[in-house]
């Protein structure tokens, strides 16, 4: 005989947030060791960069090479600036709220991280950056989900091709299109409608680059955009790509509102899981 729940503890509801905060952890946590290990081999053809460019300058006292050799020293060391505040921005949590964010130096620090990745599968990003007013967001929050679109749309193109990030402002509707536009294999019609469902998928396993996934990762996305009062779109063809379009409210547009994100999003920044192989799917 089963016995009743103990009134004094979590209720279902609760229970069910917590899982998903655990969840969504465990994800984070799997999705960043992932991109430590794609950063972590930049960060050392940039040490090398240094060491190299070091050496030369001990070597020559002339000095157009050793300012040539400073220069490149310095270069890289912005990089590697880069690279670290984009994995530290990941790793550590946050405010829970959300608060007026450059979406373009943002989606500039996302793309940094996934350089290295992008240029060993052949794949060419176009950046298509409008002027666009600060949005009111958690940038955490939208650059995990950035990163799991991206992903997904090299995953699309397994033999290289063209990638767009497109960033709009929406002045009709005071919101910001951020647009991530693969030209890959696209996504069937009939199962369009039910990418964004957990636990869907339309791959069975890892692809070459080792990456799978669990069918999670757009479920999540979509969650965290609607908790941000925006909307997440997908248009897609077979055989000739697929669009995923972020609708996001601008520091003015939430202005009346401003509320911090409920459930289980307002407690922990996440990163979904990492999308699956061969199409921008689930």
């Amino acid at each position: 005989m089963t016995s009743a729940p103990d009134r004094d503890g979590p209720s279902l509801e609760q229970q069910n947030q917590m899982l998903m905060q655990q969840l969504m952890q465990a994800q984070k946590l799997t999705a960043l060791g992932e991109l430590v290990s794609t950063t972590t081999h930049e960060f050392n053809n940039v040490l090398m960069t240094i060491l190299n460019y070091a050496k030369l300058g001990l070597r020559h006292k002339d000095g157009p090479t050793r300012e040539k050799a400073f220069e490149k020293i310095l270069a890289a060391a912005n990089r590697a600036t880069k690279i670290t505040n984009g994995v530290l921005g990941i790793a550590r949590n946050r405010s829970a709220g959300q608060e007026a964010t450059d979406l373009t130096a943002l989606v500039d620090d996302t793309l940094v991280l996934l350089e290295r990745e992008m240029n060993k599968y052949r794949v060419r990003v176009e950046r298509q950056f409008q002027p666009i007013p600060e949005a009111y967001v958690n940038g955490n929050q939208i650059q995990q989900v950035l990163l799991n679109l991206l992903i997904n749309a090299r995953q699309a193109m397994p033999h290289g091709g063209r990638l767009i990030v497109k960033l709009v402002h929406d002045a009709e509707h005071d919101m910001i299109d951020l647009v991530v536009r693969d030209f890959g294999s696209g996504i069937p019609q009939e199962k369009l409608p039910h990418i964004f469902d957990s636990f869907y998928t339309t791959k069975t396993g890892p692809d070459a680059s080792g990456k799978g996934g669990t069918g999670l990762g757009l479920s999540m996305c979509k969650e965290i955009i609607e908790a941000h009062h925006g909307r997440i779109r997908v248009d897609s063809t077979v055989g000739k790509g697929t669009a995923f379009t972020l609708k996001l409210p601008t520091v003015a547009k939430a202005a009346p509102r401003q509320p911090a994100p409920r459930g289980p999003l307002a407690a922990q920044p996440n990163l979904p899981n990492q999308p699956t192989a061969g199409t921008s799917s689930a």
